[in-house]
């Protein structure tokens, strides 16, 4: 499995190798090992998620607090998205910047999402899944968004579909606003986090 780190630290994207045959494709869409040596700590995988989406749709974007925040593992067995990342760690120096990686059921890339980092995916056909390892459970206290559409984000989300976005991530606040409200996950905090997975003292 060839692993590439993005463009700020905390995203890395995953390129199985892919063993066809006459009776489909075999491949791994996940292993713990080279994550762990890139990490320098082992995913603990405590939920999975899946997701069908229609063409346009805009899930994000989404984040939870630190401690102990939300890593997410992401994987597309079938259609294809773009999968967004933008770095909303307040004081982090690569606030703000984004980075995109299309994920397909061709190439079958995952993308690993480290805690405190925003995520957002863009459906680009209808009946698109998606699979979600993650290090933590749902926790509405802790679960924030923004506004995938705000443009200080300037998030690369395509202008030629017809996009759909729930309630709430319609209603969410702005980058600034999050700001001003404290609902940004600190990078303080979020480097003190993966320290302490690092050395096997993080408690969840």
């Amino acid at each position: 499995m060839d692993v590439r780190d993005l463009k700020f630290p905390g995203i890395l994207e995953f390129t199985p190798k892919v063993f066809p045959d006459d009776r489909g494709i075999f491949l791994e869409c996940f292993r713990a090992e080279p994550l762990e040596e890139k990490l320098g700590h082992r995913l603990d995988l405590v939920q999975a998620n899946h997701s069908v989406s229609k063409k346009g749709t805009v899930r994000g974007v989404h984040y939870a607090l630190v401690p102990p925040g939300q890593a997410k593992y992401v994987y597309c067995p079938a259609g294809s998205f773009l999968d967004i990342v933008v770095d909303i760690r307040d004081g982090s120096p690569t606030f703000g910047e984004v980075d995109v990686v299309k994920l397909d059921a061709k190439d079958h890339r995952a993308i690993y999402v480290s805690e405190g980092i925003g995520h957002t995916v863009v459906a680009l056909e209808d009946n698109s899944s998606l699979i979600y390892l993650c290090s933590a459970g749902y926790n509405p206290t802790l679960e924030k968004g923004l506004n995938p559409l705000d443009p200080e984000l300037g998030l690369p989300i395509p202008n030629d579909i017809e996009l759909l976005l729930s309630p709430k991530d319609t209603a969410a606040p702005t980058l600034t606003e999050a700001k001003e409200q404290g609902l940004l996950p600190s990078y303080d905090d979020c480097e003190k986090w993966y320290a302490a997975l690092r050395d096997g003292s993080a408690t969840k």
